[in-house]
């Protein structure tokens, strides 16, 4: 079991960076996989950018290919979420999510299913 709190989201002009944490705390964070997913108003929640368990492997969603980087410090039990050429339709609620690495079962790694443990999410928006 792991709990995972975010951090850092905020209001930023279009252009801007924010840098978003994850911690967590519980059982071993290399013990897991770890995704980003966001949701704006009046949508449903899409995927973002994930990474494997020790790093080894990262993918992103074509819409932030190239501006954001997902990275994570196992040492400090934290995922972090580098978001830069911010553009407003980046505006959403920002959720991290765990998987279990030794879970049974596909890893869909772009869908909301194939994680077990969320955090409560962090704002973030972007003025034009």
């Amino acid at each position: 079991q792991v709990q995972l709190v975010e951090s850092g989201g905020g209001l930023v002009q279009a252009g801007g960076s924010l840098r978003l944490s994850c911690a967590a705390s519980g059982r071993s964070f290399s013990d897991y996989h770890m995704g980003w997913f966001r949701q704006a108003p009046g949508k449903e929640r899409e995927f973002v950018t994930s990474i494997s368990w020790n790093g080894g492997s990262t993918y992103y969603s074509d819409s932030v290919k190239g501006r954001f980087t997902i990275s994570r410090d196992n040492a400090k039990n934290t995922g972090y979420l580098q978001m830069n050429s911010l553009n407003p339709e980046d505006t959403g609620v920002y959720y991290c999510a765990a998987r279990f690495r030794f879970a049974t079962g596909n890893y869909y790694y772009t869908r909301g299913t194939a994680y077990s443990y969320w955090g409560q999410g962090t704002q973030v928006t972007v003025s034009s």
